[in-house]
């Protein structure tokens, strides 16, 4: 009988949701977080082991292959396309069944999962593609030397699989919404303002004005320089680059130059752009934890503390 009962809690033990590890949590406050997903797992387990009835597990969801893109678990994407954009910044493609779309609306992103040495990891990535691209979705990712997920992405294969779920991200643009929005971005924290410059300049009831303002070491390591550019063009759209390891215009093309600043963004250029806004400005703000912050700084004292957002 003893023995019986033993091999029963065994048996539940074996049942119990695994806690995941620190590096399977993305750090961008997603909801729900992994963590969130296992207590709730562990309550249902819990009441299911006190009550003795294992159907009380059957809500519990899988890190599978679901239909249709979900917060809670990942769905498969298929590559179709890998292109280095520089040494350490790739531009993937990733299928979608027939000419689906991912569904996602302007200011949200994703989670990826990736595994190295059968450990887990997620990090959070924002598609630039148009929300209603059918049938693929685009990301920009920057590889680190020391980056565990950067060890995936440099792997990657047309035809290999990676997994996705979401959407995630509270905030959501919609038409006409800001009289102006001021986008401070830094590196691949430009790859969040892409969809919502779009979707504005794609709608021709959308009369918002834009200023973006994209951060880089050097010229060569803008991004997307032909999409801003053409951006650019329309009536509503202002585009400025802050060159931080460039210090003289001369070898710029002459549409750059008067549209370049050289240095780090810093008070009195947020200032200047703050100013020459034509309506008062929602900031929107997305790159490393030190941008952010000195962002953070910034719009406080030029008066955009209660009228900023911070991207993932």
């Amino acid at each position: 009988m003893a023995e019986r009962e033993e091999d029963e809690e065994e048996a539940w033990l074996q049942l119990r949701p695994v806690e995941p590890l620190p590096s399977q949590c993305c750090g961008s406050g997603c909801s729900p977080c992994v963590f969130d997903l296992y207590q709730r797992d562990l309550a249902r387990w819990e009441a299911a082991r006190a009550s003795k009835d294992r159907s009380l597990l059957r809500g519990s969801t899988s890190q599978s292959c679901p239909s249709e893109l979900n917060p809670e678990t990942f769905m498969a994407f298929p590559i179709s396309a890998v292109d280095r954009l520089s040494k350490d910044t790739y531009l993937v493609r990733f299928a979608l069944p027939g000419n689906s779309q991912l569904g996602l609306r302007p200011g949200q992103h994703l989670i990826l999962r990736g595994t190295v040495e059968d450990l887990e990891i997620q990090r959070a990535y924002t598609p630039i593609s148009p929300a209603n691209t059918e049938g693929y979705f685009e990301v920009l990712i920057k590889c680190y030397q020391t980056g565990l997920m950067s060890r995936c992405v440099k792997s990657w294969r047309v035809g290999d699989t990676a997994f996705w779920r979401g959407p995630f991200g509270s905030f959501c643009y919609k038409p006409n919404q800001y009289g102006e929005l001021l986008m401070l971005a830094a590196g691949t924290g430009l790859a969040p303002m892409v969809p919502i410059l779009q979707s504005i300049t794609d709608n021709a009831e959308d009369e918002t004005f834009v200023t973006l303002v994209g951060c880089f070491k050097t010229f060569e390591g803008i991004y997307l320089k032909a999409f801003l550019q053409e951006q650019a063009r329309f009536w509503n759209v202002r585009t400025f680059f802050v060159l931080s390891q460039e210090n003289s215009p001369e070898h710029l093309p002459w549409s750059y130059r008067d549209k370049t600043r050289f240095g780090r963004l810093g008070q009195d250029l947020v200032d200047e752009l703050v100013g020459s806004c034509r309506r008062k400005p929602f900031a929107l703000v997305c790159g490393s934890a030190e941008f952010t912050q000195d962002m953070a700084r910034c719009l406080l004292s030029a008066g955009l503390a209660e009228d900023a957002y911070f991207l993932f």
